[in-house]
């Protein structure tokens, strides 16, 4: 993994308030933004296996895409200088033009070409009339037959109607797709257009995780009295899933100091990041910092914002392998809400990718909301469209951080920003969709 230019401690003093140790959001998303380093490990892999891999190397167009001008539509063309004639004009068939059959020869003034969609325009030919505004003329039965004669108003008509150019979609020389872009459906496509079969892309990122806590219990061991199962484990797994990220369940780690340290150097040897739930809040065992210290450079943080307050954040090493850890809290929606703020854009970044920001989408609240000024806070809601056609938001009802509930049941995250303060009914307040993110 390439080196860090900076340290953790001197970025924490560049953003870190006058009033002591506690982070804005935006200070603290700042400080993992500058400290993390992206992979640069790349492979080539088939086109059919390239989804939701992250571009290595820009894809420049080697040819105009498409490769000639066609129609836009079923129709006939012509060449539209003629249609400053009259209010109607009347034209002589004289062959077609099919998608991989293109019409051989030129055509004349007063002539034109049935022509399908997609379909070379002929040579003389700058535009296409629809089908539909033809009318075939001595009450032909078969306006499909070369030679036949169509009439039509030229009123709804101009020049270059209907026609595409060549290159209209890529010109050849240029980008097609810039490098750091995740692959879509519509980028393989894309890419496809231009005869490409392999592409270049970053390696998969390697990220190990686990759980702590001697009370915590995996899916399908028995549950003795104190004791709960473990659900961050499944939740960050799914939210990695979503990432293409190559994974590493590391299950439980009990809370003692040897068997954190094994398992952190263990980690280190296989994964690029780490992540960790519980052992960083407050009231945390002291040895879950000089455990991490001990093997690196790792920040804990008090981060102004509910849920998600505690935080770690930093480097380990182990063996000349090194990895990058964040350490989550242990509450369920702490997890989820920490992941989707702060761990999911810096996977992107070290994965190579392009991380545009989270899209704001501006709501009407449904009724009120008790806000405390100087911190962000993230409350699970439920969006609609009202029956005016405006988006409205209301909450889940109960916004604990241990009610995993209010998760499952939420289609967005209602953000409200430090500044804010009590949101009154009928206010406007910002929203994240979770469609694509954690839906």
């Amino acid at each position: 993994m390439p080196s860090t230019h900076i340290s953790l401690s001197t970025l924490f003093d560049q953003h870190a308030q006058p009033s002591g140790n506690t982070l804005s959001v935006n200070a603290a998303k700042q400080i993992i933004q500058q400290y993390i380093r992206a992979l640069s490990d790349k492979e080539s892999v088939g086109i059919f296996t390239a989804l939701g891999r992250v571009l290595a190397d820009d894809i420049v167009s080697t040819l105009n895409v498409p490769p000639h001008d066609n129609s836009a539509m079923d129709g006939y063309a012509l060449a539209g200088e003629q249609l400053a004639q009259g209010d109607r004009l009347e034209l002589t068939v004289v062959g077609d033009s099919f998608a991989g059959r293109p019409f051989q020869g030129a055509v004349n003034v007063g002539e034109c070409v049935r022509i399908m969609t997609g379909a070379v325009m002929p040579f003389g030919c700058d535009t296409v009339v629809p089908q539909e505004l033809t009318t075939a003329i001595n009450n032909s039965t078969d306006i499909q037959m070369s030679g036949h004669k169509i009439s039509f108003s030229t009123t709804k008509l101009k020049l270059g109607d209907n026609r595409r150019f060549a290159g209209e979609d890529l010109a050849a020389n240029q980008t097609a797709v810039s490098r750091g872009q995740k692959l879509g459906a519509a980028h393989l496509g894309l890419i496809a257009s231009l005869g490409i079969d392999q592409v270049n892309v970053y390696r998969p990122l390697r990220v190990a995780y686990f759980s702590t806590g001697d009370e915590v219990r995996s899916v399908g061991e028995s549950l003795s009295a104190g004791s709960i199962y473990d659900s961050n484990r499944y939740t960050v797994f799914a939210m990695l899933k979503r990432l293409g990220i190559d994974m590493i369940d590391l299950g439980v780690v009990p809370d003692n100091p040897e068997a954190m340290e094994a398992t952190l150097r263990q980690a280190c040897l296989s994964a690029d990041a780490i992540i960790t739930s519980g052992g960083v809040s407050v009231g945390a065992a002291d040895y879950t910092k000089d455990v991490m210290a001990k093997l690196g450079e790792v920040g804990f943080w008090t981060i102004g914002m509910r849920p998600g307050r505690p935080m770690a954040f930093g480097r380990i090493s182990h063996d000349d392998k090194s990895a990058y850890l964040f350490g989550l809290p242990g509450n369920p929606v702490a997890v989820m809400v920490s992941f989707l703020y702060f761990v999911r854009d810096a996977l992107l970044h070290m994965q190579g990718a392009k991380v545009p920001a989270l899209l704001l989408v501006p709501a009407r609240s449904s009724h009120s909301i008790r806000k405390r000024q100087g911190r962000t806070e993230y409350q699970r809601g439920i969006a609609r469209t009202n029956s005016d056609g405006q988006l409205e938001v209301s909450v889940t009802g109960s916004q604990g951080s241990g009610v995993l509930r209010s998760m499952a049941e939420a289609n967005c995250m209602i953000v409200l920003h430090d500044e804010q303060t009590d949101i009154r009914s009928g206010d406007m307040v910002h929203i994240h969709l979770f469609d694509g993110l954690l839906a």
